[in-house]
């Protein structure tokens, strides 16, 4: 990974280039391998493949974990840093961080989907492709349940309560949790577990849910690409990620007039502050509708 985000390279330029002091050149590479590692996992092979999109979810994850504002703050300076070397080195044409806000008060707004945007996205999976049952429960379940991109590949077999209409998710931290799965997603993931999932089980799934073509469970780039391909089919041309449906659960929930606390447990979050963040996208939303339909908004 070093080789492939030009770690080394980038720790001579602060250090040598910049002159900073040995503590915050060590600071910022390892902000920076932190970084390098998330959008890793969500199929970016090196600077020029990191977009807006991906470290916006990189720092919403930072924020999701309970990080201070601060401490999110210091590693964005780290990231711009390194961005800024890597333009600079002709690794990548543009810089990412551009639209890249700090969060304020130590959380940062999320971007959601509306709710017909979502349907546009699981319309757009064609019938007739050969993963479309699987891809359809994958997106479902994303939606449905509001999980993590880490916890829908970690899903296992024993994990499915459908009679119950619920699943069993292990969270950050190996904490289980259960999560209600409402008739459309239980309908998905029935269908595919039907159709599809026995063909591609050649004994190596590990008792896992969703697979990719060779049988093997699912990686968490496989899942990125598969949202990536739909997004696109649907004609939506703005950043969109697994983490994305995750923050659409939340926002739509309260949106429809949840408890804070129910949705607090849903998503697994130890802290309600942590919550809180999807109220403030709430808010928004509803001084839209008031802007849109008050006779005098």
């Amino acid at each position: 990974m070093s080789r492939e985000f030009f770690l080394e390279p980038f720790e001579d330029y602060l250090r040598f280039e910049r002159g900073l002091a040995d503590r915050t050149v060590e600071a910022y590479v390892r902000d920076c391998h932190q970084m390098a590692a998330f959008v890793r996992a969500e199929g970016a092979g090196g600077p020029d493949e990191v977009d807006y999109g991906r470290l916006r979810d990189f720092v919403v994850d930072l924020v999701e974990r309970g990080l201070a504002g601060s401490t999110v703050a210091r590693k964005l300076s780290a990231i711009r840093a390194y961005f800024a070397f890597a333009v600079a080195e002709g690794h990548c044409e543009s810089d990412p961080t551009e639209q890249l806000e700090s969060p304020r008060s130590g959380r940062s707004l999320p971007d959601v989907l509306s709710y017909p945007e979502v349907e546009r996205i699981l319309a757009a999976v064609p019938i007739e492709h050969e993963l479309a049952f699987r891809d359809r429960a994958m997106l479902e379940t994303l939606y449905g349940a509001g999980l993590r991109v880490s916890e829908l590949v970690g899903l296992e077999i024993l994990d499915l309560l459908l009679d119950e209409e619920l699943l069993r998710v292990r969270g950050k931290g190996s904490k289980e949790r259960l999560v209600p799965l409402g008739a459309r997603a239980i309908d998905a993931v029935r269908r595919y577990l039907r159709e599809t999932r026995p063909r591609l089980d050649r004994g190596e799934s590990r008792g896992v849910v969703f697979l990719n073509h060779h049988g093997r469970p699912l990686t968490r780039v496989g899942a990125w690409k598969v949202v990536r391909r739909h997004v696109e089919r649907a004609g939506i041309r703005r950043p969109v990620s697994p983490h994305t449906f995750r923050h659409s659960f939340a926002t739509h929930l309260l949106e429809g007039g949840a408890d804070l606390a129910a949705v607090q447990e849903m998503l697994g979050h130890a802290d309600i502050s942590t919550t809180q963040i999807y109220t403030h996208v709430d808010r928004a939303y509803l001084k839209q509708v008031h802007r849109s339909f008050h006779p005098r908004g």
